[in-house]
């Protein structure tokens, strides 16, 4: 299927029986096989940015549902971190697997020396489940952090991955700390609530939209300022956790062909920031009529000319720098320490005022509901008598 539901956070259509939204591992080798080309070879111009370089020495982590390593395009390629879902699924089952192999295949594809860091994040359909003690993007982000990522690849999103979460943004401040790039898929709501997806949203992120064959957004493809640039979304052909491949449609497959690009690049030019990963994306890119827009960002990425850019990239400006200013020791800057304003007694008085006539209303209604009841009682305990006929007015 190629349109999306509300609820995937794969931002991943997949478009082949048996291939259910897409972990295993061991060391380095060329991957036996690789992914069947399809027509990202020639939009993204693959084979003129491979000859420059074909990621060697990077390594791409995929926070996903989990990799299958022993798949043939990905053999050799996979280093299997911890999973950080906790749901007891091991590899092998086949609803474990199945959106992250996919999506290492899609990297790999683009840059086939690269290695894979596989850090399982969520499942294949609920992926962030609420009530969940622990957040598993943040501790993923902050395990690829610490465990050697050069990209990190987030092909997950949509509106019930969360909302703006102070653990997720955290864990993204140290990657861009570690001038780790990170690349998300933009989500798969445009043809439906155009929501908001995180963590696409996030400053610093890298967002990717998703393409079809003529180079205009996908139908399904979320429409946000914050997109960054567009990859082939549309019937990619990815490695399946159960063997074998098939098409997929979505976000997820833009964002990771982006993030092979992004490894590429790296492999090319190992001091670029995340910044300057960003600028040359989106400066060489395809660039839709105005330049850029919502729907496609700056456009549909050529990979080729951000490679070769990646040789004298512009100059990176936004590196931290030392504070200079005047330093305020705390309780030196010239503020009271204390300060409390005038409390508004007259609001006040009106307020304990109207309180005060509802609490008597209330205490008044009690009393004559009581006062009834006890008066009924006494009714029915009195002997019956008939009632005496009207006489009229005293005279």
């Amino acid at each position: 299927m190629t349109s999306p539901t509300r609820s995937p956070r794969t931002g991943t259509a997949i478009a082949a029986a048996g291939l259910s939204l897409l972990l295993c591992g061991t060391a380095a080798a060329p991957a036996a096989a690789a992914t069947p080309a399809s027509w990202e070879y020639q939009a993204l111009g693959l084979a003129a940015a491979q000859k420059t370089a074909q990621g060697e020495g990077i390594t791409v982590a995929v926070l996903d549902s989990g990799v299958e390593a022993d798949h043939p395009a990905l053999a050799g390629r996979v280093t299997t971190g911890p999973d950080f879902f906790h749901d007891g699924l091991q590899s092998g089952n086949p609803n474990r697997g199945a959106h992250g192999t996919a999506m290492a295949s899609d990297v790999l594809k683009v840059a086939p020396q690269a290695k894979i860091l596989s850090v399982r994040v969520l499942d294949e359909n609920k992926e962030h489940p609420p009530f969940r003690q622990n957040n598993p993007l943040a501790e993923g982000i902050d395990y690829a952090v610490d465990h050697g990522a050069d990209v990190i690849s987030l092909s997950l999103g949509g509106d019930q991955f969360g909302n703006y979460d102070n653990d997720e943004v955290n864990a993204l401040a140290r990657a861009a700390n570690k001038g780790i790039p990170v690349i998300a898929s933009a989500g798969n709501d445009g043809a439906m609530f155009n929501d908001t997806s995180f963590p696409a949203g996030y400053p610093g992120v890298i967002s990717v939209a998703a393409t079809q064959q003529d180079g205009n957004r996908a139908d399904f493809s979320t429409v946000r300022s914050y997109n960054a640039i567009a990859a082939p979304g549309v019937d990619i052909a990815s490695a399946k956790n159960t063997g074998g491949f098939a098409n997929v449609s979505g976000t997820s497959p833009a964002a990771a062909l982006t993030s092979g690009v992004v490894a590429l690049m790296l492999s090319h030019n190992h001091k670029l920031t995340p910044n300057q990963v960003r600028a040359l994306l989106t400066t060489t890119a395809h660039h839709p009529a105005g330049g850029r827009n919502p729907l496609v960002g700056a456009g549909q990425i050529n990979a080729a000319a951000a490679v070769q850019g990646a040789s004298s990239p512009p100059a990176d400006k936004s590196v931290p720098t030392k504070y200079t200013g005047k330093e305020y020791p705390i309780g030196t800057d010239g503020t009271p320490k204390k300060h409390h304003p005038p409390m508004q007694t007259g609001k006040l008085a009106v307020g304990y005022t109207t309180a005060g006539v509802g609490l008597l209303m209330v205490v008044s209604a009690v009393l004559i509901g009581v006062l009834a009841r006890k008066r009924a009682k006494a009714d029915a305990a009195a002997p019956s008598q008939s009632p005496l006929p009207f006489a009229g007015p005293p005279r």
